[in-house]
């Protein structure tokens, strides 16, 4: 929105309208007591649009643009090339609106994009049936933990150690207003995975077992056996996946047998943007698509036989009781959501793909020559586009000294698990298709002479 300062005239023609002679007269019905007396301290006065521009300006120039250093950043949020088509189409004024509309029954254009987006989710993640999107990751995958306790009728809920612990936060902090019984469990710096151990712990009291694929530390599982297992007890297997472009290589999460799917769709089309906003992906099983939260949009003909699509389901409290709708969830991430289907349907299959040999390549190069140097050992025995290195000293310090020369050296593993003296020297890297050669020797070379 620009900066549009009213003028005093402005000010006056609405009082007047208004029936007030002051400002202050709109505010008679607030105690004397509560009102300021006089400007806001350290609050700047108004200023002109020129002003306010350039002071803004001068904020942002304070970031480090992630597309100006050489990058390696991950740990569920990716810098992937977005194509310049992405923005052009989104910012159409047919999709640019403030808000997902409220009458989704008569908006064709909009329906059509979310079922086409939901097609996308449910082939990549292998599953039956995907929703018109969530939030973000992190809240799909509470969203799954909820689903299977209603499905199973129970409460329990074993989460792998290399789950996103920023998840495992979200979750923790919804389960103190739910009830749920979550065990959780810390990482450890070795190549090993949890399955096995989550295997010996699936009991009749499991709701769903939940583990992230690739994990936190980028290790790559079959989930097959925990599969299985879980459906020998009777419960669930929750895939979460952050990086959606290794599903481009990697066997869908589906096609082992997860019954549900969730996970952060930002890595295509939704640029880093700070933070925010993503957009949440969840598909499941199609015997339990009446337990799945969100809106899920159907294609069908009206009366004339003409081709056209409607809000199948909606079980959300805005439409049904509170006491029976699966979420309270009020929306889906619309503009994001048509930015990944837009950027899916721009790469197609084969694209797909290509991007993420693409990736592939890049990070088994980056390790290969990181590996390299001395005091730098590689922890995993497989992964991605993503892994884990374990340093002779602690990561954070280090990482924090990288970046004061501009180089975005990856994730502390001490900064994801503050306190945690076993995890203190872990790095996460993340390399994707926009990591030049000459990034990943810039960095080897930042790290040996400051391990020197």
């Amino acid at each position: 929105m620009r900066y549009l300062p009213l003028t005093q005239a402005d000010r006056s023609a609405m009082l007047h309208k208004v029936g007030a002679a002051t400002i202050d007269d709109l505010f008679v019905d607030v105690p004397a007591e509560a009102r300021l007396s006089g400007p806001i301290a350290e609050l700047p006065n108004h200023a002109s649009e020129l002003s306010v521009e350039r002071q803004l300006s001068a904020l942002a120039r304070r970031n480090t643009v992630a597309g100006a250093v050489p990058f390696f950043l991950g740990c569920g949020s990716y810098k992937h090339h977005i194509p310049a088509s992405v923005d052009h189409l989104i910012q159409r004024g047919e999709f640019l609106t403030a808000y997902t509309p409220y009458q989704p029954e008569i908006a064709q254009g909009t329906l059509q994009m979310l079922f086409e987006f939901q097609t996308q989710v449910a082939r990549l993640l292998g599953c039956d049936v995907a929703n018109a999107s969530m939030y973000d990751g992190s809240t799909a995958c509470w969203e799954a933990i909820t689903m299977a306790r209603r499905i199973t009728r129970r409460a329990k809920a074993l989460i792998s150690a290399g789950l996103h612990p920023h998840y495992v936060a979200v979750a923790k902090t919804m389960a103190r207003f739910t009830g749920d019984d979550l065990r959780t469990a810390l990482p450890k710096l070795e190549a090993a995975t949890d399955i096995a151990t989550l295997i010996d712990q699936i009991d009749g009291d499991t709701s769903c077992v939940v583990v992230q694929y690739p994990d936190i530390l980028g290790r790559v599982a079959d989930l097959s056996q925990l599969a299985s297992r879980a459906h020998e007890k009777g419960a669930l297997l929750v895939a979460v996946v952050t990086e959606p472009v290794a599903l481009g290589l990697l066997k869908s999460p589906g096609e082992m047998g997860a019954d549900i799917v969730v996970g952060e769709g930002q890595a295509l089309g939704v640029g880093l943007q700070f933070g925010g906003p993503y957009v949440g992906l969840f598909a499941c099983k199609e015997k339990f698509v009446r337990q799945m939260p969100g809106r899920l949009c159907g294609e069908t003909v009206d009366a004339e036989g003409k081709r056209g699509f409607v809000l199948t389901l909606s079980t959300r409290e805005q439409h049904i009781r509170r006491e029976k709708a699966t979420s309270n969830i009020c929306t889906n991430s619309g503009l994001c959501a048509l930015a990944f289907s837009i950027h899916m349907t721009l790469l197609g299959e084969k694209g797909l793909r290509g991007l993420a040999e693409v990736n592939h390549a890049g990070a088994s190069a980056a390790a290969e020559r990181l590996t390299k140097v001395p005091g730098v050992e590689l922890v995993n025995d497989g992964f991605f586009n993503e892994f884990t290195l374990k340093l002779s000293t602690e990561a954070r310090p280090l990482v924090r000294r990288l970046a004061e020369r501009n180089i975005l050296a990856g994730v502390s593993l001490g900064r994801l698990y503050p306190g945690v003296h076993v995890l203190q020297n872990g790095l996460v890297v993340a390399v994707t298709e926009t990591t030049t050669p000459e990034d990943i020797e810039t960095l080897a070379v930042a790290i040996q002479e400051d391990l020197a």
